[in-house]
């Protein structure tokens, strides 16, 4: 039996920062629009399965990429730059711009492990 068509705000989840537009999630892997508020940030994170690649389709963000030694190097992208980020990679996007992502990723969705959240989301 073939999947019934639906609109794409009926899977929006609001965050903190914006909210994410979840539009493909099967068994295999998850695909999502992220909307970043300008000035707002995602949690400092990593991720211990979740293989992510992100495509910025509009705005621009400020990305801090980094291993476990905790060094952090800060990079921007703009519409057009698209970004892989591998399980364990520690990672926070920030907006410099009302931004709009479009995220593929393997499906484990609750697979975030949290440092640091501006928001006070407790660490996990």
């Amino acid at each position: 039996m073939p999947d019934i068509p639906h609109r794409v705000e009926e899977t929006r989840v609001d965050k903190p920062w914006g909210y994410e537009l979840r539009w493909a999630m099967t068994d295999r892997y998850l695909g999502k629009v992220l909307h970043v508020n300008k000035g707002e940030a995602l949690s400092l994170q990593y991720h211990e399965r979740k293989d992510e690649c992100q495509y910025v389709v509009k705005g621009c963000v400020d990305i801090e990429l980094g291993g476990p030694d905790g060094v952090l190097n800060t990079h921007r992208m703009q519409a057009g730059d698209t970004l892989r980020i591998k399980p364990g990679t520690r990672h926070r996007i920030t907006a410099v711009e009302d931004t709009d992502i479009f995220e593929v990723s393997t499906p484990e969705v609750e697979d975030v492990v949290r440092l640091a959240d501006r928001y006070g989301r407790a660490p996990t």
